[in-house]
């Protein structure tokens, strides 16, 4: 029986850490099987699955705690393997807009209010091109209810502030 561990892993950047993270995984008889991994403020941070022999959970747990010494912060939590996704489609999100305090917090209230999950997000801010304002972009990956039309959803995220362009997208 193979067990599912979800490793989160956080540690100031520098050359080398993914290697020593798939060492000691490797070793412990662990399979990386998939991850989310940037380069945030000079810091490095991950999320990744690990299927491992059942026997071998704790060995492989152990493994990553080492890795304290070495500055990285490793937490482990068991779970169960991937159960049926949430009824409905999937959508692509693209956001654009000048940045402002709390557009994030704006979005997912809307996003919340109607049973939409979101599954995956990025966002970042960088200068517009011929401005230099200050640019807010997000991309994520939802779940919609099948009684949600995207022309609905996108409706309620355009009332959010006119300077947001929203463009959603069946996967």
């Amino acid at each position: 029986m193979r067990n599912t561990l979800v490793l989160t892993v956080l540690a100031p950047d520098r050359t080398g850490l993914v290697e020593l993270l798939a060492q000691r995984i490797a070793a412990a008889g662990g399979n990386w099987e998939e991850s989310r991994m940037a380069r945030l403020a000079g810091q490095f941070a991950g999320i990744l699955l690990v299927t491992c022999e059942a026997a071998r959970s704790d060995e492989l747990v152990a493994a990553m705690r080492t890795l304290e010494s070495a500055g990285l912060q490793v937490t482990a939590r068991a779970t169960q393997a991937d159960p049926a996704p949430a009824p409905g489609p999937r959508i692509q999100l693209a956001l654009t807009g000048a940045d402002r305090a709390g557009i994030i917090r704006d979005v997912s209230r809307v996003l919340a209010e109607r049973g939409v999950n979101v599954e995956e997000l990025e966002s970042e801010v960088s200068s517009a091109p011929m401005s230099g304002e200050r640019l807010f972009t997000a991309r994520a990956r939802l779940r919609v209810p099948p009684t949600l039309t995207l022309a609905e959803l996108r409706g309620s995220l355009e009332q959010l502030a006119g300077e947001l362009m929203v463009d959603l997208s069946s996967e």
